[in-house]
């Protein structure tokens, strides 16, 4: 009869990384929003197209997620209504910056962490200008739990991590009753661009407490009409969810079709400079 060290094989036991434990806090907290998804495909050709072009004659890869926050920056900035937060039980607070909150993969003592970053007025910055924001982050220092690119909510998450997980949940849930300090902590949009991170084709449903809430698909090419014509063409897919607590279905529509005609005629990329 084998040895249970034989029938269980090698492993390895590693610490659990601080830098989740905000994540999983939030997301706990979180679970009683009332979301509708949407799963959609987009044409991302032309974008794809430009991108590419940009990076021929400049030799600077601009990110191809940069370019979608600018996108749903520009939408959001329209329909305020798909990134409000509740004020209270009877009130909604609307915000004409957009914030989006991106994570960011990073190499902190040793392992891979992903680390959110908040990108402010995203509806008012061009897509090098995200892009460069994005880099930055990535070569930013850090030695533990952190908000990248937030130097006092840096110190703010420090000392949370070490505190006992009902104290941590008790403040999480006072935090998010102040839609201010929600958006100056994590913004009012999460954009989690699994695509990033792999290859992946499909409809990822992101668990959030977020308003409004992005996942980032894979791309595919498949045949589309264009001018009567069939063309292969390049579709991303993307997973929405709205919280229908501030929202109602045809503001939310409305979002999509005008962030579907952003991203389908290049918006933004225009700006870039050959």
């Amino acid at each position: 009869m084998p040895k249970e060290e034989e029938i269980i094989g090698s492993y390895k036991i590693s610490k659990f990384p601080k830098d989740r434990i905000p994540t999983l806090d939030f997301l706990a907290v979180g679970d009683n929003k009332h979301y509708v998804k949407g799963l959609i495909e987009v044409d991302v050709t032309n974008g794809q197209q430009i991108i590419n072009n940009y990076e021929e004659e400049t030799a600077i890869k601009i990110s191809f997620t940069a370019w979608l926050l600018k996108c749903i920056g520009k939408a959001a900035s329209e329909y305020k209504e798909v990134h409000s937060l509740m004020k209270g039980k009877k009130k909604i607070i609307s915000f004409d910056d957009v914030d989006i909150s991106v994570p960011v993969e990073r190499l902190a003592k040793g392992l891979n962490v992903v680390m959110p970053l908040v990108i402010r007025k995203t509806n008012l910055k061009s897509v090098k200008q995200i892009h460069e924001e994005i880099r930055s982050a990535q070569s930013e220092e850090v030695d533990g739990a952190t908000v990248l690119g937030e130097s006092s909510i840096k110190r703010w998450v420090k000392f949370y991590t070490k505190l006992p997980k009902s104290i941590r949940r008790f403040l999480i849930k006072r935090l998010l009753k102040n839609p201010l300090r929600v958006k100056k902590l994590m913004g009012t949009i999460i954009v989690t661009a699994i695509g990033m991170f792999g290859k992946l084709y499909g409809w990822p449903i992101p668990t959030t407490s977020h308003p409004l809430a992005f996942a980032i698909g894979g791309i595919t090419k498949k045949p589309g009409v264009i001018n009567d014509k069939i063309e292969i063409r390049q579709y991303l897919t993307i997973t929405v969810l709205f919280n229908h607590d501030v929202v109602d279905g045809a503001p939310a529509a409305r979002f999509i079709t005008k962030l579907k005609e952003l991203i389908e005629s290049g918006y933004g990329l225009m700006e870039l400079e050959f």
